[in-house]
């Protein structure tokens, strides 16, 4: 792949280290052709890099450069520019489905009379394998190999599906499972915030950029690295060279003033900003943080707040590359020479950020005092509801009282025994304290205040409550490395924090099973338990099926709350245990002093034990070594009989001719939803149920329901996703009120079935379908699944108040139409039951944002006439819509240059 353009405008120049010569495409020598870009957000900076190197006169213009630089008049555009990042970094759950689909199109691409070979990643792929490892075991000295014993025994057919793809496809790197979390290793060793790569003889310098299939993708933002979350279709295009269209995105300026005060921690500090940004509506924009607050911030925390954009709901949170990048960089073991590039090649293209830098322009501004920041929780069920700590015992009693969470008000105070132990159980107990997460795993100020107050608790002789499942699971190998140093291991040992692995665990809903007795307990009495966990997400039904409240917190406060074993506790007042002298324990008793957290951080920390620790990161552990490899062939050889990797209907039937876009008339509602509808509700990623769709076909397939492994586990095979689509235990379907779990109401029979079911009874008597939704329909993950699913359900359009970026985008790269309401209207108001018929108009011209007419056809006879707003943004999005999909674009297009 030819990377560089014609450079009509002339702004190549070299810039030398080392007495080693690297091309660039000068921001600052453009200024005359295109508009200075000097006070240009630094976000925005790198994709008028982007255009200025790419610059060919068709893909990339320069009416692409002049409308980045153009911005500056507004703070705002309404143009589109292309965008192609220098690499794609994936995990687990999305690649293997994106891995699969690459197997298929090779498949498809043969079946159309090109070189299977083609199909082949062009820009660097880096797949980290990281959220298939379960808590199973816990709170033991083995519990670790255990975990991993049990994932190798789960995922091997996935595993040996990776590896051959790692041999087969040129450009793509797989991290062995057991390295860390992908987020943590990309910050840690994969970024480089300089990225070079040759062009014939030449060799070029820009800037890092990366999109990832994982919305988390954003925390490398905290290095100075432009990524976000993209769904693993349009990762794929890119992968293929495919440059996507994006709008260019409004920047909102958020200037940081101030120092933490002591007790708080960079947990607290990114939920105040997720709030506060959430509140101010930053759904499709870019986020750029800056202000004298950034002079004493750590990378660390940088890379928190970073981290956290999908649950402010920004694209990316972005932090500038400054003095703290480089050091950072030292300190992990990057390569002297590429510190050295990082930091000449900032300065050259006014990349760089200190004291003396102005402000730049920004479409509007926030500012947050970090003087002002209190310890604080999330939830119980959504990662912007930040909760004052002091008020999380009242908050949580006034959500049961209210019965919003299912239980009457009398029953608040219930307990009851469970079974065969020596203790009871009651609503707000805490059954989960899992450290986990890449959110604060990578930071090492919270994990060892984790251990901190682990030590001075251990001290006091407490111990977690009886009934709280505790687990450890570090964000890298690095972390083990410095708790070690710091003798804080033993100390989080002994309270039931061993390590049970290294991945996402409990955040993404792999949080493994409670003991029966306790299981039992819940289920029969209906008890309203909790959990608390270092991580980023606590929609419901994802942490853990029957754990209802779930909170988001430091790792230090998980550790608390283990101790106390329930959130209707005042954790700042009351006290969290009593001694091994018979005196009561309170927080302040146990939580340690900034100055402590800072020198144990000081003198653990190593740039060596970087280097140790990545210094053979591909190898893997004995396990995957072992895997052996069909190498024979460019094509896979699927096996019919797997459960876990299956070839996906998506291009069965495609020709090279772009057919007609097919009317959407005569269709039926497959489900009515509220708002925050999440990709977690549409596709879930935890445990499937025996009595479910997905576990019937498993147990139809032989497979026992001990081996069920997760639904995110079983994303390469279409057969268990499209019956896991929809099937969330807490999503509630309007069409079948009073119900919660996967159901949908067929019509015109009446009959109540389970989603999938309707959906596969819809599609034998040839009827279309749409969904209807309301507000933020699609937050979350960015799980491509959630859209495959839907497509493959037979859904033809998803009709909401509005949607978040990333599902949009799926939607519209499977040939989903997604569509929003005018002038107010909701499916509220418009009266939608679920009997009607409903038509779509004018889809035969689509055009990008255009109007489209909604028919509804009542029961009674009557007709209602509305208008639309069609969320097909781009040209680009229309080709890939017509095509059926940007994967079918992209192998037509691929066929043709044969």
């Amino acid at each position: 792949m030819r990377m560089i353009g014609q450079d009509s405008l002339k702004t190549r120049r070299t810039l030398t280290v080392d007495g080693k010569d690297y091309h660039y495409f000068s921001l600052p020598e453009a200024a005359a052709a295109i508009g200075d870009p000097a006070r240009l957000p630094v976000s925005l900076k790198v994709l008028l890099e982007n255009v200025l190197r790419f610059e060919d006169g068709r893909s990339y213009t320069v009416d692409d450069a002049k409308a980045v630089t153009g911005w500056l008049e507004k703070g705002s555009s309404t143009k589109e520019v292309p965008f192609r990042p220098a690499r794609i970094l994936l995990q687990d759950f999305t690649g293997v489905p994106a891995v699969v689909d690459l197997a298929a199109m090779r498949d498809a691409l043969s079946n159309l009379g090109g070189d299977p070979k083609k199909v082949n990643p062009l820009v660097p792929v880096d797949l980290v394998i990281d959220h298939s490892v379960m808590v199973d075991f816990s709170g033991t000295a083995n519990a670790l190999q255990k975990n991993v014993d049990v994932e190798f025994e789960r995922n091997g057919e996935r595993y040996e599906f990776l590896r051959w793809g790692q041999s087969a496809f040129a450009n793509f790197r797989v991290v062995p499972p057991g390295t860390g979390i992908c987020h943590q290793v990309n910050l840690e060793y994969l970024a480089q915030v300089a990225w070079t790569a040759q062009d014939g003889p030449d060799t070029y310098v820009f800037p890092d950029s990366c999109y990832g299939t994982d919305s988390h993708t954003t925390m490398v933002n905290g290095l100075g690295v432009l990524g976000w979350g993209v769904g693993g279709i349009e990762a794929e295009a890119a992968m293929l060279g495919q440059p996507i269209a994006m709008l260019i995105p409004d920047v909102i300026g958020f200037r940081l003033v101030g120092k933490v005060r002591e007790g708080v921690t960079a947990t607290d500090m990114v939920l105040t900003v997720t709030q506060m940004l959430r509140k101010k509506g930053v759904v499709g924009k870019f986020v750029e943080f800056y202000g004298p607050g950034l002079e004493d911030m750590a990378l660390a925390d940088r890379a928190t707040i970073g981290n956290m954009a999908p649950e402010y709901g920004a694209t990316c949170g972005f932090f500038p590359v400054d003095q703290t990048t480089i050091d950072y960089l030292r300190l992990s073991g990057r390569d002297e020479h590429r510190i050295k590039l990082t930091e000449a090649y900032a300065k050259a293209q006014g990349l760089w950020r200190d004291a003396s830098t102005p402000d730049p322009v920004f479409t509007d501004t926030m500012e947050l005092d970090l003087s002002t920041v209190e310890p604080s929780m999330a939830g119980p069920k959504r990662p912007q509801d930040r909760v004052p700590l002091t008020q999380v015992s009242t908050s949580f009693g006034k959500d049961l009282a209210a019965g919003t969470m299912g239980v009457p008000g009398d029953k608040a105070d219930l307990r009851v025994p469970v079974s065969g132990k020596n203790y009871d159980l009651g609503h707000g107990d805490v059954v989960i304290a899992a450290i986990t997460s890449c959110t604060n795993t990578s930071n090492p100020y919270v994990m060892v205040a984790a251990g901190l107050v682990a030590r001075k608790a251990r001290a006091l002789g407490l111990t977690p409550k009886a009934w709280v499942k505790t687990s450890l699971a570090p964000g890298s190998q690095v972390v083990t490395e410095y708790l070690d140093k710091a003798g804080l291991t033993a100390d989080l040992d002994a309270l039931g924090f061993q390590t049970v692995g290294y991945g996402c665990t409990t955040c993404i809903g792999n949080s493994g099973p409670l003991e029966d007795p306790i299981l039992e307990a819940i289920e029969d009495n209906k008890l309203v338990v909790s959990s608390v966990l270092s991580g980023n997400r606590n929609f419901e039904g994802r942490v853990h099926a029957n754990v209802r409240a779930n909170y988001l917190a430091s790792p230090p406060l998980v550790v608390a709350y283990a101790l106390a074993g329930t959130v209707k506790l005042n954790i700042t007042t009351d006290p969290i245990g009593t001694g091994s002298n018979g005196q009561p324990v309170f927080l302040k008793d146990i939580w340690p002093s900034q100055k402590e957290v800072n020198d144990t951080v000081h003198a653990a920390v190593s740039r060596e034990m970087f280097m140790q620790r990545y210094g053979d990161v591909f190898k893997g552990p004995a396990q995957w070594q072992a895997i052996r490899v069909d190498t024979d062939s460019d094509t896979y050889r699927w096996n019919g009989g797997s459960t876990y990797v299956q070839n996906p209907p998506y291009f069965t039937g495609m020709t090279m001719e772009i057919p007609a876009i097919p009317p959407i008339a005569g269709a039926r509602i497959l489900a009515e939803l509220g708002d925050s509808i999440t990709t977690d509700h549409i596709s879930p990623a935890g445990a499937i149920k025996k009595a479910s769709p997905a576990g019937d076909y498993l147990l139809e397939h032989q497979v026992r329901q001990h081996d069920f492994n997760s639904y995110g586990a079983r994303r390469g095979n279409h057969e268990v996703m499209m019956r896991g689509t929809f099937a969330n235990t807490r999503i509630r379907n309007e069409l079948v009120p009073g119900i919660e779990g996967g159901m949908t109401k067929h019509h015109p029979s009446g009959e109540v079935l389970p989603i999938y079911d309707a959906a596969m009874k819809y599609k034998a008597e040839g009827v279309p379908l749409v969904i209807f939704g309301g507000k933020e329909y699609g937050t979350g993950s960015s799980r491509d699944w959630a859209a495959k699913g839907t497509f493959l359900l037979g859904v033809k359009a998803v009709i909401t108040e509005s949607f978040e970026r990333i599902h949009r985008s799926n939607l519209v790269g499977m040939g989903v139409l997604p569509l929003v309401f005018q002038n107010g209207e909701t499916r509220q108001s418009l009266g939608i039951t679920g009997a009607e018929i409903i038509d779509l108009e004018g889809l035969e011209t689509l055009s990008p944002r255009m109007d489209v007419g909604l028919v509804i056809h009542r029961p009674d006879g009557t007709t209602h006439r509305t208008t639309l707003t069609c969320r097909v943004d781009t040209a680009d999005e229309v080709e890939y819509y017509k095509n059926g999909g940007i994967l079918n674009y992209v192998l037509r297009g691929m066929a043709k240059a044969a």
